[in-house]
């Protein structure tokens, strides 16, 4: 049962608004709260103000008007407590569908917890019980110009931004990120030597049926900023071995790591799902990480070559200066960043850097893999250079199952 203040809230004896709020403009708003005496009330304070209103008696019966094709709301306001289905609830079902709506949560028995709560799911604003009907019109008008702002924001990132970058609040990123987790999935780019035309291994790549965070530097950005890394990259590991257990002849298995996922104890257990596969199985740190945040960085990497693990340091060339990077992880594997490997033969500059990151490498004993080859004129120069196992579309791209490489003829077109 909601908490009910007939008399003290909005009472129907104050004085409804008969001039509107400086700044605010007049819109849809949903009212939901089990007391038809509040519903009356809110309904004639805002309707007075100018606004459409549509009230529900419940969030079981307000969920419903939110859905693809149905007429959007510039605010809601609604009980927290309320039968069946909350107002926390509901909020959270609001975010599946509408990230920009603004929505206000009223309660009249506020706690720490309700209001942490209505915040983290997405809440624009926060109202106790009891409050004046100039303070629900000053918070409803503020809102709907919050709501018609974040509508034009998102207008102009869809057409000029990119699908990657509709973000939202908190509550509407925690959705998002719960839908790239229910369809997350990963593909396999093979890594190939050349010298015997032989398969190195695959690199498993995360992807999502999550269109507004489908790219992985997107998803990963979100799960840090919810602080839930360790979700996807458990789930990552859980998928990346499943195909190699029954196919020896695919070689290594590479898998990234994110900086989070060396703080996680669960990448450490002996029964992890890829421990059983850890004699062939390759972590890739980014160099573009900053190390340094893990104090006991080499002491963890020992504890993952105990288990049989490989460690490769990734986008050699991009990340961080320095020798913390080499001195800490010691990797056996290298992987030169694609923005050096794309264009080489024609950047100068770009063939000296390689040619000497390669031939010291090659002297500590470390496997270089050169990724993002896309051209045969790339493989050529690099191959000049004394590289022999690479990454990219002039070889395959990646696929939900194992790819097949194919191997170019060295010739160029025309030549």
């Amino acid at each position: 049962m909601s908490e009910r203040h007939p008399v003290h809230t909005l009472p129907a004896s104050s004085p409804p608004p008969t001039e509107p709020i400086h700044g605010a403009q007049v819109g849809r708003v949903l009212v939901v709260d089990d007391d038809e005496g509040v519903r009356r009330v809110y309904s004639r304070a805002l309707e007075s103000a100018g606004h459409e209103v549509v009230v529900a008696s419940s969030a079981t019966e307000a969920a419903p008007h939110f859905g693809e094709g149905l007429p959007p709301f510039d605010c809601v306001i609604s009980d927290i407590v309320m039968p069946g289905m909350t107002g926390i609830e509901l909020l959270r079902k609001i975010r599946q569908v509408d990230l920009d709506v603004a929505v206000v949560m009223a309660t009249g028995g506020p706690t720490m917890g309700t209001a942490i709560a209505a915040v983290e799911e997405g809440a624009t604003r926060y109202l106790v019980k009891p409050f004046e009907w100039k303070v629900l019109a000053h918070t409803v008008g503020q809102c709907i110009n919050l709501s018609r702002m974040a509508r034009l924001k998102r207008q102009v990132i869809e057409e000029l931004g990119g699908p990657e970058k509709l973000m939202g609040d908190r509550g509407g990123l925690s959705v998002r990120l719960d839908a790239a987790l229910s369809s997350l999935h990963l593909h396999y780019q093979p890594i190939v030597r050349l010298s015997d035309r032989s398969l190195f291994g695959y690199e498993a790549l995360v992807r999502t049926g999550e269109a507004s965070i489908a790219h992985p530097g997107a998803l990963f950005d979100v799960a840090e900023r919810l602080k839930r890394v360790s979700d996807v990259s458990r789930r990552v590991r859980e998928l990346a071995p499943e195909p190699f257990a029954a196919s020896p002849e695919r070689g290594l298995l590479l898998v990234n790591l994110h900086l989070h996922d060396l703080l996680d104890e669960a990448l450490y257990s002996e029964r992890g799902p890829l421990a059983g596969l850890a004699g062939r199985v390759v972590l890739e740190i980014t160099e573009r990480a900053a190390l340094t945040d893990v104090s006991d960085l080499r002491a963890r990497v020992d504890r993952l070559r105990k288990l049989g693990f490989r460690i490769a340091v990734d986008d050699l060339g991009a990340g961080y200066a320095g020798l913390n990077t080499f001195a800490d992880l010691e990797p056996e594997v290298v992987k030169l960043d694609m923005t050096l490997v794309r264009g080489i033969h024609r950047s100068s500059t770009k063939q000296k850097v390689v040619r000497s990151m390669a031939s010291l490498c090659r002297e500590m004993g470390l496997e270089v893999i050169c990724e993002g080859v896309e051209v045969l004129e790339e493989l050529a120069c690099l191959q000049a250079m004394g590289c022999d196992v690479f990454q990219g579309f002039l070889f395959a791209r990646a696929g939900p199952a194992f790819v097949d490489p194919t191997f170019p003829s060295l010739r160029a077109p025309g030549s």
